[in-house]
């Protein structure tokens, strides 16, 4: 070999090495490099031209600058396209000689597994060095110069993968510092918009989004046309969607943790044929990390839900089982339920033989009236029947010929010994409304609260019959004193009524018993139809019977007893009639419980003396 093409070769490498701190600045190296390279060789022009795996064409890189703004035609790309294959299987020939019709003399190309990843195109000019160069001198210094920058590009391509794997890194401490998936969701998008700005991205996720803001995030349709995206999810794999018509690429990367697919991500890479390997490794170890952050983040919120799910069954069993008033633990239950699932209506419903109900205290308005009866009807047939919990997401589904108001309903029975003795039901307006864990908490809570419901019903049915008689299921003697009592102490008046059924003892001799029984209970049910909720019905002994009005004046409990009276006459069957002794008390006179019943009696016995079948009065003398 020649003085001076060894010369040549070693100036190349000194040239290498000079430009070695800039290599990881692609642009700097590159110009400096080929600048250099242009003065050893006395060239007119050197240009690299890389190969855009992109758009799949070459494009210039850098250049010395007399054919600065120089873009390679496509007849120009084709022919070295088809060379380059044709040159594939002998990678050793590393120069070709282009035809005339280009503007270059000399094409090194740079061969990397097979394929061409770049190309040094050279322009001589009379006397250059090139061409002085014998074959074997000009194939060993060009199989010298692409060594180099083939190195160089070497060195800049593992530059740029350690940018990502920074940039990976950083990310993947962002994503497992944070327990919050729109943390996360949001990384991904900053981190894709940092590596490539010219594209589009969005996340097509499989779970409820609505909490989710500022982020271009779409529903995976499962009845979508998109295929791709479906492939992706379904198979956990890359999937692409190439549209060469509209030069453009998608592709799709599944969000994977380790228990399933929680959505895709889609990159769409404007005026590309089709994704390069090294942009697809990045994307797919992008996807998966953040996959796995979802599921971390995911399995999070689900254990702090749970958590809170515990504690407030916890919370709930322990305030039931303190021992409270029915209507007390049946109020709690609805606050409980009506904050914990955002519900519009709560109703508890008691079934009670036959095909009546009962609406429990504590259940909302909505449930007294008429229109509650579509939800309630609809209920008790389907919850008898099956004994299940209903889960409805829209309940004009399954009922199509009805103007329903709450499309959203949840229904859970209320289970004693395996039998249905009722059924707690949730409703709100917007259909779909309840997720399937509200429909999983609210049996659990029902679950854990039926006991307890029961336990205080049982209670309060035990605390009626020791305050009720068994008979009439008017309220007892004993009971009818003791309420007497309290409201002398803090009402300021009250009226008290002493009631006889009038020959009473005619009706066991003539019918017996039995119809004596009877001609009671048809008393009794009459005295509870024409009182309030706060008087005292009472059965006095045998076939007297008492009514006490607390706050209510003498006037009123005259109109009351000679209403009553006219209605047993009228409803009785068989016919009696009743008489009624009426008196009062105030809170200025000086008064007492014994007194009250004393006057009463001597006002029946004057009724009953007097004829019968009439209401008589007495006063308080001072």
């Amino acid at each position: 070999m020649q003085i001076k093409t060894v010369q040549l070769l070693n100036e190349l490498r000194i040239l290498f090495f000079k430009y070695m701190k800039n290599v990881e600045r692609d642009q700097e190296f590159l110009e400096g490099f080929l600048v250099e390279t242009k003065k050893q060789l006395y060239m007119e022009e050197v240009i690299f031209f890389k190969f855009d795996e992109w758009k799949q064409h070459f494009y210039k890189e850098a250049s010395t600058g007399s054919l600065k703004n120089y873009i390679m035609k496509s007849s120009d790309q084709e022919y070295i396209e088809r060379l380059l294959k044709e040159m594939k299987n002998d990678e050793e020939s590393p120069v070709f000689m282009p035809p005339e019709t280009l503007d270059f003399h000399i094409i090194i190309p740079f061969w990397d597994n097979g394929n061409v990843t770049g190309l040094i195109a050279l322009k001589e000019q009379e006397g250059s060095s090139f061409s002085c160069l014998t074959p074997e001198e000009g194939a060993a210094f060009t199989k010298e110069l692409a060594t180099i920058l083939k190195a160089a590009l070497s060195i800049s391509k593992m530059s740029v993968e350690e940018k990502r794997n920074r940039q990976l890194f950083k990310v993947t401490e962002k994503f497992h510092s944070s327990m919050n998936m729109d943390a996360v969701l949001g990384e991904i998008i900053s981190t894709l918009h940092t590596m490539y700005p010219s594209f589009d991205y969005f996340l097509l996720l499989s779970h409820d989004n609505d909490s989710h803001e500022n982020l271009p995030i779409k529903d995976l349709e499962y009845d979508s046309e998109n295929v791709a995206a479906l492939q992706a999810y379904v198979t956990g794999t890359i999937q692409f969607d190439d549209h060469p018509s509209e030069s453009h690429s998608i592709l799709y990367a599944p969000l994977k943790g380790k228990q399933g697919v929680y959505g895709v991500l889609q990159v769409i890479a404007p005026n590309t044929l089709m994704f390069p390997e090294s942009e697809i490794e990045f994307i797919s170890l992008l996807a998966n990390t953040a996959g796995s952050a979802l599921e971390n983040a995911k399995l999070y919120q689900q254990s702090k839900r749970l958590v809170s799910d515990l504690q407030l069954i916890n919370e709930t069993s322990h305030h039931l089982n303190s021992n409270l008033r029915l209507s007390e633990t049946m109020e709690y239950m609805k606050k409980q339920i009506m904050k914990s699932f955002g519900a519009d209506q709560t109703g508890f419903i008691l079934l009670l033989p036959g095909e009546n109900v009962n609406l429990l205290t504590g259940s909302s308005d909505f449930f007294d009236s008429e229109e509650s009866g579509v939800y309630v009807s609809f209920l008790k047939e389907k919850i008898n029947k099956d004994k299940e919990s209903l889960f409805i997401g829209d309940l004009s589904v399954k009922c199509p010929n009805v103007d329903v108001k709450y499309h959203s309903l949840m229904a859970v029975p209320m289970m004693e010994s395996n039998d249905v003795k009722g059924f707690a039901l949730v409703l709100h307006k917007e259909p779909y409304f309840f997720s399937f864990e509200m429909f999983k908490l609210l049996q659990s809570l029902i679950h854990h609260s039926s006991l307890a419901m029961a336990n205080s019903m049982l209670r309060e049915e035990l605390e009626k019959m020791v305050i009720t008689d068994h008979l009439t299921r008017l309220y007892s003697r004993s009971y009818l004193d003791d309420k007497m009592s309290e409201s002398m102490e803090v009402d300021e008046e009250g009226t008290f009524i002493l009631i006889d059924i009038d020959n009473f003892k005619r009706v066991n001799d003539t019918y017996g018993h039995q119809v004596g029984d009877e001609i009671l209970i048809q008393v009794a049910n009459l005295i509870q139809h024409n009182i309030r909720d706060t008087d005292i019905g009472a059965r006095w002994g045998g076939e007297e019977m008492a009514i006490y009005l607390p706050s209510i004046p003498l006037e009123t409990g005259i109109m009351i007893a000679e209403r009553l009276k006219d209605k047993v006459g009228e409803e009785s069957n068989p016919k009696v009639t009743i008489s009624c002794g009426v008196t009062y008390w105030a809170q200025e006179q000086f008064d007492n419980v014994k007194e009250v019943f004393k006057r009463a009696d001597e006002a029946l016995y004057m009724a009953k003396n007097s004829g019968k079948n009439r209401v008589n009065v007495k006063e308080l003398r001072l």
